[in-house]
């Protein structure tokens, strides 16, 4: 490991650069063309180049800085991303060039490579904040829809085995600080100030550079899981339905059965695979917002204290105990949540399966018209998970709404859906 090892360069604090032979490229947030936009530049390869704060990967860059001081990593290291550009072309829509509309990622960092090439070429470092990629999934529980014969295996969407086809994208957040405090309805002062301070100061930039409005956060990205065309999505003739799940790593991976989180995942699937043999698309979007964004160390905490308290697990005290531990119900912030709804050009939803009116008020708020919401079906509802629900019901927390047939669809969309 030693052997590996390379000098670090001096340090050169970001909040007080030194002169620079090629200026700093300016972000214009919401430009139309990308050039007048500007590439977003958080590498470190050189410091003088940088025009945001923080810096790529995410809640990963700490493993690439930990790499960098075990000598794994070489901190000049450029990628080449000959043959890394999207298999699946997505957009650009109208929406990419609305500075209010999408404000937590950058609409065309997954083109950065050919918008950018003569940056590139002049040795900006400009990597990619989006990754799209086409792949197989396999899920236990579609294999036995498949053999049940509740889904058709049509060699197209649905291979004989029950395996998958889909388009499939990785989403790092970018945030454009000044439209985020906009949207929460706070100065972008009084928003930098809290991610200085309660980062434990992580990042100076936040309180020193006031002409740097594009933040890189150290937090976790979302997935996109595509089901059929693609193209489809914008084109309002054409069916689609969406699943906005918000991760749960014990249900969702491990299958615990004390929320009803992979049972709701694998039935958004299942109507997104209908919805692609229908013709339409269907949209997994999968946030990395363990907990309700609470975190995964406090939810289990709150495991605990509900199964504790005196009368056992009770749904009039769900909320409470989480409040107790965590001062918060909630922290995923679904207002930012319909900004990869436009990314991906959504104007309408056919079928959002998802019985949040926190999920739907978003959605709708940003001008996306919803036609109808599908919520699960009560036998996938897990014996130990029915306390959450109970108490989700009692809190308001959604609208249960029954399932919508072909005749609901073809009514609210006016015209003849194809069978």
């Amino acid at each position: 490991m030693t052997e590996k090892k390379r000098a670090l360069k001096p340090i050169v604090l970001a909040s007080h650069p030194a002169g620079s032979a090629m200026p700093v490229i300016p972000i214009s947030w919401g430009a139309k063309d990308p050039l007048a936009r500007g590439p977003v530049i958080g590498t470190f390869t050189d410091p003088h180049h940088r025009n945001c704060i923080g810096t790529h990967s995410g809640a990963y860059s700490v493993y690439k800085a930990l790499a960098v001081a075990a000598g794994a990593l070489d901190p000049e290291h450029v990628p080449d991303l000959t043959n890394t550009s999207p298999t699946v072309a997505i957009g650009p829509f109208d929406s990419w060039h609305d500075p209010r509309r999408i404000v937590s990622m950058d609409p065309w960092g997954a083109v950065v490579g050919d918008v950018f090439a003569d940056y590139i070429k002049k040795g900006y470092n400009i990597q990619p904040t989006i990754a799209v990629t086409r792949a197989h999934i396999t899920l236990p529980e579609i294999v036995t829809e498949v053999k049940e014969g509740r889904i058709r295996a049509d060699g197209d969407i649905v291979g004989a085995a029950g395996d998958c086809k889909v388009t499939k994208a990785a989403i790092e957040p970018v945030w454009h600080m000044p439209a985020i405090a906009e949207r929460f309805q706070v100065s972008e002062s009084e928003l930098r100030r809290a991610l200085f301070e309660y980062t434990g100061g992580m990042f100076p930039e936040l309180v020193t550079r006031s002409d740097l409005h594009v933040l890189l956060p150290p937090i976790g990205g979302q997935s996109v899981y595509f089901f059929g065309d693609v193209a489809s999505i914008p084109d309002l003739s054409k069916e689609l339905t969406v699943r906005v799940h918000d991760e749960c790593n014990g249900s969702d991976v491990f299958g615990s059965d004390i929320c009803t989180c992979r049972p709701y995942l694998v039935h958004g699937i299942e109507e997104c695979i209908k919805t692609a043999q229908r013709g339409g698309c269907g949209v997994i979007v999968y946030n990395r917002k363990e907990g309700r964004a609470l975190g995964e160390v406090t939810k289990f905490l709150v495991y605990n204290a509900r199964k504790r308290q005196e009368g056992g697990d009770r749904a009039d005290m769900y909320f409470h105990r989480t409040e107790c531990i965590a001062g918060v119900q909630d922290m995923r912030f679904q207002e930012l949540m319909p900004d990869v709804l436009h990314w991906m050009g959504v104007r309408r939803i056919d079928r959002l399966v998802s019985m949040s009116d926190m999920k739907y008020n978003a959605i709708t708020r940003s001008g996306i018209e919803v036609a109808c919401r599908v919520s699960i079906p009560e036998g996938r509802i897990p014996e130990d998970a029915k306390v959450e629900m109970d108490a989700k019901k009692a809190a308001g927390y959604f609208t249960q709404e029954a399932p919508p047939t072909r005749d609901d669809l073809k009514k609210t969309r006016g015209r003849k859906l194809e069978d």
